[in-house]
């Protein structure tokens, strides 16, 4: 209960919330644009590469970036992304999931990064839906436009 009214009287924690958030979703996006394209580029992860998942994370990892982008400017703009995201990873998680258990050429190691991308998105989504909830209506994009 103390922390629900220190983010309703302290608009500072919430934007401080809110730029943590953003920051940890465009760092994300830009390390897995990273890691992707140096998969993409040749470089061996040491297990096999199943080349559709690939592609989809490192485009994704520009899609993350700019969520955080998004995120920075407004709450609200940032959870509807978050949970887009959230969304589309968990449907590729589970078609990756079907492949893997039908015999397909996906990695364990693919399942279980592909498990924690869709993890993060669930909790910056639950993050930014609690900053939403706690700023009354309307205030979750106010407090972006003080900053």
């Amino acid at each position: 209960m103390d922390s629900v009214l220190l983010m309703n009287d302290n608009p500072s924690r919430a934007r401080l919330a809110q730029r943590l958030i953003a920051i940890a979703a465009i760092a994300f996006g830009l390390v897995t644009v990273l890691a992707g394209g140096r998969v993409l580029g040749g470089a061996d992860p040491g297990y096999v590469v199943f080349r559709p998942l690939l592609v989809f994370n490192t485009t994704m990892g520009v899609v993350y970036a700019a969520a955080g982008i998004l995120t920075w400017r407004s709450v609200v703009l940032g959870k509807r992304a978050s949970l887009a995201i959230f969304v589309l990873n968990l449907l590729v998680l589970a078609g990756i999931g079907y492949v893997f258990a039908a015999g397909g050429a996906v990695a364990v190691e693919s399942l279980r990064a592909m498990a924690f991308r869709t993890g993060l998105w669930l909790i910056l989504f639950l993050g930014l839906a609690w900053l939403a909830r706690r700023s009354g209506p309307g205030e979750a994009d106010v407090i972006t436009r003080r900053a």
